[in-house]
C-alpha cells in the first residue's frame, strides 16, 4: 500500500535532492515478489521495470495492445521521454508470464487502446504513484535507503553491471553521455569498484 499523503517517512525535504538507490540483493527482489503474489498489477509493474529498465513514465506508456499475448523472445518498442527516440527491448520469460497473468486476472475490462496500468478508479496511474508504491514495497521487505521510481530502472542496471555487462553497453541503454555517468547512476559504491581490482591473474 502507498504511504497515506503527508506520510511517508522517507520524502525528502523541500529544495533538497536525494538520489535513489537500486535493489543491491537478489533477496530483495524475491521478497518483494512475494508481498506482490497477489497484486498482480503492482507485480507486473515491478517485474517490467527491473527487467527492462524503462522509466516509470515509459512503463506507463504501454497499452495492452503492445503487450497482449507477448511471449518470451518477443520485442517491445518504447518511445523514450527524454530522447524521442524508441528503444527496443526483448521480453525475457519472467516479463512474459508477469504480464500475462495480469490480462488473465483484469480480463475483458481491458481493450487494446487502454493503458496496461491504471488505478482502482480505472485512471492511468502516474509516475509520483510508482514512486509511492516502489517506497512501499522496499519499506515492507525492510529496506533501509531512498527508492523511487528509478529503483526500478537502477536495479536493472545494477544487475546487468554485476554479471559482467560490458558498460559501454549499459550506457548505450541508459542513454547516458558517459561511462562516469552510468556508474554515478547506477551508485556503484567505492568498495564494489576496488573489487574489481582484488582478481588475481
Amino acid at each position: 500500500m502507498p504511504f497515506a499523503k503527508g506520510q511517508n517517512p522517507y520524502r525528502p525535504q523541500p529544495g533538497s535532492s536525494i538520489k535513489v538507490e537500486p535493489i543491491r540483493t537478489k533477496t530483495a527482489i524475491a521478497n518483494i515478489k512475494k508481498i506482490l503474489a497477489d497484486k498482480p498489477r503492482d507485480l507486473c509493474l515491478f517485474t517490467l521495470g527491473i527487467n527492462t529498465a524503462w522509466r516509470a513514465n515509459e512503463l506507463l506508456s504501454i497499452r495492452v495492445g503492445q503487450v497482449r499475448g507477448t511471449n518470451a523472445g518477443d520485442t517491445l518498442e518504447l518511445k523514450q521521454s527524454k530522447t524521442r527516440k524508441y528503444r527496443m527491448v526483448t521480453i525475457n520469460r519472467t516479463v512474459a508470464e508477469s504480464v500475462q497473468a495480469f490480462l488473465v486476472q483484469t480480463g475483458e475490462r481491458q481493450g487494446d487502446d487502454d493503458y496496461l496500468f491504471f488505478s482502482q478508479r480505472r485512471e492511468v496511474l502516474t509516475v509520483p504513484t510508482v514512486t509511492s508504491l516502489v517506497k512501499s514495497w522496499c519499506a515492507a521487505v525492510g529496506l533501509k535507503g531512498n527508492y523511487g521510481s528509478h529503483t526500478l530502472r537502477k536495479t536493472w542496471g545494477y544487475w546487468q553491471y554485476k554479471r559482467g555487462t560490458p558498460l559501454p553497453l549499459l550506457v548505450e541503454a541508459f542513454g547516458h553521455a558517459t561511462q562516469q555517468q552510468t556508474l554515478a547512476y547506477l551508485s556503484i559504491q567505492p568498495q564494489e569498484i576496488q573489487d574489481v581490482y582484488e582478481m588475481e591473474l
